[in-house]
């Protein structure tokens, strides 16, 4: 199997600039001959196992379930990448649709279509083959605006992170400049990477000789199905799969397993570009010429309040950084990503048939994974970190976190990064890596890459609390099993409070003896007893976040620093009465939500509803919901639990976090156990709706059913699409 893999591999890497092929048109009855050769087997948690002659046929499959579990999901994703959310939400989504048309089209993403290699057409065709065989097959499911899919909009879609590049393109300053109205100053939010944790554990410090991986993505809830997608071609990944993408994100084979988390790297810059007036146009800057700007029109259609359809027209710009996305001290900004879609489409699916990590960096190599590191595993043994692939070359004399001379040929970008440049880890001689969206540098201890040997793009964020709390558990660590891992996933210790509790009992013992010592002499014994863990019964958890929450509002300034660099100095850049002020807030919201008392148990403020399907969830404090134990991710808490949309409640109700957590043993069988957030549908009529919550509030993690073996008297219904 693995040299048939490599076999296949080499020859689709030629194919890249393939023949140009016609779009196909299928029908009914195409879709029925493809559909007759899929077959999907839902499990007692109602998880999708699809397995299809071909791998565009469990694609077909694999879609289709999909579609079955949340096609609105589906839609609003593609919605997003198309640039067409203004045709379902109105006007106020133009500029979010304006930003994504900056880099996408239809006649490019048909051109990108067509000099795409045969067999990832092929693939796209059945991904598009499935989800208008479902609209057919499903009358009641009103599209709020793509009634058709179409094969070349998978291109526009290609990488499963929550957010991708493009999103780091602010919209307020986007509209700002093609509007002509001035944005009004704000101050800037934490910028925290968006969650996740990796770890991947060498046969050499397990108990059973088995490598060991840990995929614990921390992302909006529901944000991806859980599925697995077998063919006859070899294909056969088990994980969780972004709405609307046809390739396992996070998950696992028979042989190897792969885990991504947000990357600190700088794979996205700006460009300071000198705009003059030329003639009834504008050129730039650059060395001793002015180049011309490109001009591209765009035009976005939005529904209005009564329903009927309007457009809006825009004159946009760019240079050959990128396009003009806002303007600052007198410049026009540039904004320049990786804008590779056929490539990154390739990598995402053709990864998941890896089976060893000699096969990962065949695949690695494409260089169209931009954002995000991987911890790998497989069953040789062989373990892995792995920093993003695409890095532009840069020169590391200018500070890119910060625009730069786009006049200044100097400040280009130079081609990509080899793989060996990188700061990837292959193989430690600790026997771990790991990753919590914190630098490359602790990532195996003692074996990490040493940071005076790379530039400085190479890592923007440096290191968090999560990261020291893994490379706590990890280090001189041995006898490791799969139920260990379980465990240390749901450690419940938090560093983050052992570095910021004593800088609160100093500010308070310095205090005078006077009333406001008085006051605040309850809740401090509670924190000075406290061992730093999380619990549903804890009192010191719930003083403790909310005094956190209150104290970083205090540097919360304008500047565009990482959030885990402005937490890691939280305790040191904020005063002894600033950190007093802050638990007298605190208390003061505990009071609230405790009816006068602020003893409140971190449980009763901490919890889980699932009372809808809406992509922004609405919470009430009278409707039922369950106690979480688990924390928000800042303060060193690897299982995370945190609200990030506004709500009128007094309870905190999770919207992020833990959203698919696995651990996988790769032994002479895989085995591995999973969970979800709240369950595999999206239909609250569904008893799948909701069946997990119990069981991922407690970290109960259920029996992956690998396996056709393991699904015998676990299954629920075996059918093909349509029946």
């Amino acid at each position: 199997m693995r040299k048939s893999f490599a076999a296949a591999l080499f020859p689709l890497l030629l194919t890249l600039t393939a023949a140009t092929l016609p779009i196909p048109q299928h029908g009914m009855r195409e879709w029925r001959e493809r559909a007759a050769r899929v077959t999907i087997v839902r499990d007692d948690w109602g998880i999708a196992h699809i397995h299809g002659k071909t791998d565009a046929d469990a694609v077909f499959g694999m879609i289709y379930a999909q579609a079955e579990d949340d096609f609105p999901r589906i839609e609003a994703n593609y919605l997003t990448s198309l640039g067409r959310t203004a045709e379902a939400e109105g006007e106020d989504a133009i500029w979010q649709d304006l930003r994504a048309l900056l880099y996408v089209s239809e006649n490019e993403l048909k051109a990108d279509y067509r000099k795409s290699p045969q067999s990832m057409r092929r693939l796209m065709d059945a991904w598009a083959d499935g989800l208008n065989y479902f609209l057919a097959l499903h009358p009641q499911t009103k599209p709020r605006a793509i009634k058709r899919f179409e094969p070349w909009m998978a291109l526009s879609f290609t990488e499963g992170s929550i957010g991708g590049d493009i999103e780091r393109i602010d919209l307020k300053q986007l509209r700002a400049f093609y509007s002509g109205k001035p944005m009004v100053a704000a101050l800037a939010p934490w910028t925290e990477r968006q969650g996740s944790n990796g770890i991947a554990i060498a046969p050499k410090i397990t108990a059973n000789g088995n490598a060991l991986l840990l995929i614990n993505p921390h992302t909006s809830f529901y944000f991806r199905s859980e599925q697995q997608v077998t063919s006859g071609e070899g294909l056969n990944a088990y994980g969780a799969s972004t709405w609307g993408q046809f390739f396992i994100y996070q998950g696992f084979n028979a042989h190897a397993g792969w885990m991504h988390t947000s990357s600190g790297v700088d794979s996205v810059d700006e460009f300071a570009e000198k705009v003059e007036r030329r003639g009834k146009g504008f050129c730039y800057r650059y060395g001793a010429e002015c180049r011309p700007l490109t001009v591209r029109p765009i035009t976005i259609k939005f529904r209005r309040a009564d329903g009927k359809f309007v457009t809006r027209s825009f004159t946009t710009y760019r240079t050959h950084h990128g396009p003009i996305v806002r303007a600052a001290n007198g410049r026009w900004i540039a904004f320049a990503m990786m804008d590779r879609p056929v490539v990154a489409l390739q990598q995402s699916f053709l990864r998941t048939k890896a089976t060893d990590l000699a096969s990962f960096l065949r695949i690695a190599d494409f260089k169209a994974n931009s954002s995000n590191d991987t911890l790998f595993a497989d069953d040789r043994g062989e373990i892995a970190y792995l920093h993003p692939q695409f890095v532009p070359i840069r020169n590391d004399r200018f500070d890119y976190t910060k625009p730069v001379d786009g006049s200044d040929p100097a400040t280009d970008w130079r081609g990509n990064h080899a793989l060996g440049e990188l700061p990837s880890v292959l193989n430690p001689a600790s026997g771990w890596a790991q990753n919590t969206n914190a630098w490359p540098y602790r990532a195996a201890g003692p074996d990490s890459p040493k940071q005076v040997r790379f530039p400085r793009y190479m890592d923007t964020d440096g290191e968090n609390y999560r990261g020291l709390h893994a490379h706590q558990l990890l280090t001189g660590g041995r006898g490791w099993t799969l139920e260990r891992l379980q465990s240390a996933a749901y450690d419940s210790y938090q560093p983050g409070f052992a570095v910021l509790i004593p800088s609160l009992l100093r500010a308070y013992d310095a205090l005078p003896k006077d009333g406001r010592k008085l006051t605040l002499a309850g809740p401090v014994a509670v924190l000075r007893s406290w061992d730093y863990r999380w619990s549903a019964d804890s009192v010191a958890q719930s003083v403790a976040v909310l005094w956190g929450k209150y104290l970083r509002e205090v540097i919360a300034e304008p500047a565009s620093e990482p959030g885990n660099r402005k937490m890691m100095r939280l305790a040191r850049d904020t005063s002894d009465e600033d950190k007093l002020r802050a638990l007298e807030q605190a208390m003061n919201e505990l009071r609230d939500i405790g009816h006068g008392r602020w003893q409140v148990p971190w449980g009763e403020i901490n919890r889980f509803q699932r009372a809808s399907n809406a992509i922004v969830q609405q919470f009430s404090d009278a409707a039922p919901s369950i106690p979480v134990p688990f924390a928000p991710a800042a303060y060193g808490s690897l299982a995370s639990f945190e609200q990030r949309t506004p709500s009128a409640t007094k309870r905190t109700y999770g919207t992020y976090g833990n959203s698919f957590v696995a651990v996988v043993e790769f032994g002479k069988r895989v085995r591995a156990h999973a969970i979800t957030a709240g369950g595999e549908s999206g239909d609250p009529a569904s008893k799948h709706f909701n069946d997990e919550a119990p069981r991922y509030a407690a970290g109960n993690l259920r029996e992956v059913y690998f396996y056709p073996d393991q699904l015998k008297g676990h299954t629920e219904r075996t059918y093909h699409p349509g029946d």
